[in-house]
């Protein structure tokens, strides 16, 4: 059994809520907000679309937020003398803490938090040893929890954004993670899917395509003794991979330890094939879709997709006028050329 990982809370200047994982937790949480109090103007709001059956979300404030700072202005590294930063202390392994420009504030009965996976502000997720990578895995997996039993959430998303190819205003290795108040549209046409095939064919849909992928082996990158990374049939990026645990559960929580640790180094494995592709790191999505917080938890599986939108050297996917007006994919890339490449870059 493994040990847990260390916890300790404090508070920012304006009143948000800042979480400390890993060694020196609870000496970091003890490091006071230095700054003058302020609070930020969040006001967002949610309309339906009743065409599509999706929420909207609007969120005005979020124009002012900290676009590419440079390195001395990043407010995700520790802060130091002359230097005050959403970080308080002078060093920590992992920190998570309540977004200052939510796109989901409270009063929409959602939240929004930051995931600094290093204070090195030059690394990369895929730079980390598989000791940090279990703190931050240990992170998404306490906030996971505790987001989905706050009043009026129904699902919690943990995601990096890496590159400014994709919008990642910060390029301090960080995520974040969304707590709903709703179930993503993604995720209710999924549910919808797995609904018909169970009753169709009797099967869980989630335990039909990994064993779909590790039947076919062409489409398989890696391949533990607990989880399967493979790219999907019908990958709509050209470099897409989805990340199985080979028991399927509906969230973080309920891994195992052997699970936990074996994720780890196969992630980080993952991520570094994925900057060897092109002469740069490629820019990249990665997030765990996991079962809402009420409905759907049977049907559901816990897995990790990622993908990247660069489809050769200098070359981006872009969403244009199929992909971005009607939602119809064309991929330059196969599945099995994909999972080809990948494989070769280990």
């Amino acid at each position: 059994m493994s040990e847990p990982v260390a916890r300790a809370a404090t508070t920012l200047a304006d009143g948000r809520e800042l979480i400390y994982f890993g060694a020196g937790a609870a000496a970091a949480a003890s490091c006071p907000d230095r700054r003058q109090p302020g609070q930020a103007a969040a006001r967002s709001q949610l309309r339906y679309d009743p065409l599509l059956g999706e929420w909207v979300i609007y969120a005005s404030h979020r124009q002012d937020r900290t676009y590419l700072p440079a390195a001395a202005d990043c407010p995700l590294c520790p802060s130091a003398p002359g230097r005050l930063t959403e970080i308080p202390a002078p060093g920590y392994q992992v920190a998570v803490f309540e977004n200052r420009f939510p796109a989901l504030p409270a009063e929409t009965g959602g939240r929004c938090e930051m995931v600094c996976f290093s204070p090195e502000h030059a690394a990369s997720f895929a730079s980390l040893s598989t000791a940090q990578a279990a703190v931050i895995l240990a992170a998404w997996t306490d906030r996971s929890g505790a987001l989905s039993a706050l009043p009026g959430v129904e699902q919690v998303y943990c995601f990096e954004n890496r590159g400014a190819e994709i919008g990642a205003t910060l390029s301090h290795p960080h995520g974040q993670i969304y707590a709903y108040p709703f179930v993503t549209p993604r995720t209710g046409r999924m549910l919808t899917m797995a609904r018909a095939w169970q009753r169709d064919t009797g099967q869980n849909l989630f335990d039909h395509l990994l064993a779909a992928a590790r039947g076919d082996r062409a489409r398989v990158v890696l391949d533990g003794a607990h989880w399967t990374a493979f790219v999907p049939q019908a990958a709509r990026w050209p470099y897409e991979v989805h990340l199985y645990p080979r028991r399927r559960v509906p969230d973080l929580a309920a891994l195992r330890p052997a699970e936990r640790a074996e994720f780890c180094g196969l992630y980080l494995d993952l991520l570094g094939r994925l900057d060897r592709l092109f002469d740069a790191p490629a820019p990249y999505i990665a997030g765990w879709h996991q079962a809402p917080a009420h409905p759907g938890r049977e049907e559901f599986a816990l897995h990790l997709e990622l993908f990247t939108m660069r489809r050769a050297e200098g070359k981006l996917k872009y969403l244009a006028g199929s992909e971005s007006g009607m939602g119809a994919f064309t991929n330059d890339v196969t599945p099995e050329a994909a999972a080809a490449r990948l494989r070769q870059l280990g």
